[in-house]
């Protein structure tokens, strides 16, 4: 990390501080961080705007007391966080055919030919200005005329042949079709990059374009693992948490057999250096975490020493501060394996992009029930999951790559052995 930007002035200029307080939201590469203060004093002065950036080490404000004078900063730069520079393109202008598209979505027309202010009857029906004056010079209720025109939109012709052909009245007993709902289309809009997400860009794109990924995939019965879940959880669940209460996720499971994994395999926990590998003694285990920005990977230290109530708390405590964008550099750093879980939003399989400078990435998708053969050659239903292992193979090799996802099948179809 070079620069910071500040997001927010949580004390304004000429505000009373204490040690403790805290004065401003920084946004860093990684997270948005709070700026405590260890003075006691006032703000005399904001060197650095909302949204300015400064290089780590810069001062951002003045503190001291009220009447003394600031000091002068020369050079410090407040410019606005720089945003990409990108050909600003023009809105499209719509297109007419005479016949739509049957497999393009439902569309607006947005040309001045359509007339959608409220008013009438007529007014909110999709017709000619030409249809619309000739209807009205007739007295003619085009809801109940036919279009013939570019996705069904009432032209003179069909207002004429409504005049020499008009409609049967409904009987009372018949309730007329309402007109189709039209919805507004969405409009363009540009969204300013923050630090994080051109950060993360950035590193994909070199991770994308540097790292010569391959690719394995298992399916895995996952039946076994949430029986184990749904005995623990009803045993523990209702107790309070001095009494050792706790409520473990299908994700907590598969944090532990993934750590479990590596100390079995453990040339899988290993990163490419450049002029040498890197094997690493200790499981640093990562998880992505969705933010409004994007992904960040909260990592836990020595996952290899914790048990699974220990990596479970800690998950969660991890997860609540990504989502507060409370997490510290610390614990966002120092990974040696990462796990991605799309699974909860019922997507099948998938495959991760490695992040560096990790040897592999391990991506979790959906529990899906299906017919399976059993042992006794019977078609029963079955809890399956498919698991995707993404492999820089500069540092993994097939056979490495084949004996962990073997390894973490194998914990995950028999999970009472994480439990030992």
């Amino acid at each position: 990390m070079e620069t910071g930007t500040v997001a927010r002035w949580l004390k304004k200029e000429g505000d009373p501080i204490e040690p403790g307080d805290m004065l401003a939201e920084i946004e860093t590469d990684k997270a948005t961080m709070e700026l405590e203060c260890f003075d006691e004093g006032v703000i005399l002065k904001h060197y650095i705007s909302e949204g300015g950036q400064a290089p780590v080490g810069a001062p951002v404000c003045a503190i001291g007391e009220k009447g003394e004078e600031a000091p002068t900063v020369e050079n410090t730069p407040t410019e606005k966080a720089p945003e990409p520079k990108e050909e600003r393109k023009e809105a499209p202008t719509p297109i007419k055919v005479d016949k739509p598209n049957p497999f393009d979505a439902p569309k607006i027309e947005t040309s001045a030919k359509e007339v959608t202010a409220s008013g009438d009857n007529n007014d909110r029906i999709k017709a000619s200005p030409l249809a619309k004056k000739i209807a009205a010079e007739k007295g003619i209720n085009l809801s109940h005329v036919r279009g013939t025109g570019p996705n069904g939109r009432i032209v003179k012709k069909d207002v004429l042949e409504a005049e020499n052909n008009p409609p049967k009245a409904p009987s009372a007993t018949v309730t007329p079709t309402p007109a189709p709902q039209i919805f507004a289309t969405l409009e363009d809009k540009e969204i300013k990059i923050s630090n994080m997400r051109g950060t993360i860009a950035r590193r994909l794109l070199e991770a994308k374009n540097t790292i010569p990924h391959f690719y394995l995939q298992a399916e895995l019965n996952v039946g076994p693992l949430l029986e184990l879940r749904k005995t623990v959880n009803h045993g523990l669940s209702n107790l309070p948490a001095e009494q050792g209460g706790a409520k473990f996720t299908v994700n907590d499971f598969i944090l532990k057999a993934a750590t479990e994994a590596l100390r079995r395999v453990p040339a899988a926990n290993s990163s490419w250096q450049g002029d040498r590998i890197v094997q690493f003694g200790n499981i640093h285990m990562a998880f992505a975490v969705a933010v409004d920005e994007g992904l960040v990977t909260p990592t836990i230290k020595n996952a290899d020493s914790k048990s699974l109530r220990q990596i479970s708390t800690e998950a969660k405590i991890l997860i609540g501060k990504a989502r507060d964008k409370k997490l510290t550099p610390d614990e966002m750093t120092g990974n040696t394996f990462t796990i991605t879980n799309l699974g909860m939003y019922g997507l099948d399989s998938f495959f991760g992009i490695i992040n560096p400078p990790n040897g592999a990435i391990l991506s979790i998708g959906a529990t899906v029930k299906k017919p399976v053969v059993d042992e006794n050659d019977r078609i029963v239903v079955g809890q399956r999951m498919k698991v995707g292992l993404s492999c820089d193979h500069r540092v993994v090799d097939g056979a490495i790559g084949a004996q962990l996802l073997t390894e973490f099948k194998k914990l995950v179809e028999n999970p009472s052995i994480m439990l030992v």
